[in-house]
C-alpha cells in the first residue's frame, strides 16, 4: 500500500492528474471514502488530464457519465445508490471496463465483481484539518503497482 497526503484540493487534483497520465484503456480506479472525502475532486483532477474538468458532474442519479476524447473513453461511475451488484450488471457495467478508463466512486460496493486489475484509493479526512486528506493507494497488479511507484 502507498500513501499520499494532500493538504489542499489543488494538491489532490495535481496528484490525480499525474496518475491519469499513466493510465491505459481497461484501467479501473475504485474510489472509497465518506461523503465529502474528495472522491469527486480527485475525479476532477483525473479528468483534467484530458481537459474535461469543466464537464464533470456527479453521476449519482445516472450511475455513469461518459466522457469521450479523441483517444479514449472515460467512464465515471457513482454506485452509491445501487441496492446490489445486480443493478450494476443490469446497466451493462462490466462492458464499460474494456472500452475505456473507469473511475468508480463508492467502488468498494462492487469491488467483489471487478474482473480486471484495478487501483483502490481510500480517501480519509482529517478530523482536525478540513483540508488534509490521506490517500491509501492499493494497486492489485504488478503493472499498476509500477504505475503508482512512478508517482512517488
Amino acid at each position: 500500500m502507498y500513501k499520499f497526503i494532500s493538504h489542499s484540493e489543488d494538491e489532490t487534483k495535481q496528484f490525480a492528474y499525474k496518475l491519469a497520465s499513466r493510465l491505459n484503456i481497461g484501467d479501473i480506479i475504485l474510489l472509497v471514502g465518506d461523503l465529502g472525502a474528495g472522491k469527486t475532486k480527485f475525479t476532477e483532477g483525473l479528468l483534467s488530464f484530458w481537459n474535461l474538468q469543466d464537464e464533470i458532474s456527479s453521476p449519482t442519479f445516472t450511475i455513469v457519465n461518459e466522457y469521450n476524447t479523441q483517444n479514449i473513453n472515460i467512464y465515471h461511475f457513482d454506485v452509491y445508490r445501487l441496492s446490489d451488484v445486480d443493478e450494476f450488471f443490469a446497466i451493462g457495467g462490466l462492458e464499460y471496463f474494456e472500452n475505456g478508463i473507469s473511475i468508480i466512486e463508492w467502488g468498494d460496493i462492487i469491488e467483489d465483481i471487478i474482473p480486471k486489475d484495478f487501483i483502490k484509493i481510500t480517501i480519509l479526512k482529517d478530523e482536525n484539518n478540513l483540508n488534509l486528506r490521506t490517500f491509501d493507494i492499493s494497486p492489485n497488479s504488478t503493472r499498476l503497482e509500477n504505475v503508482i511507484k512512478e508517482l512517488f
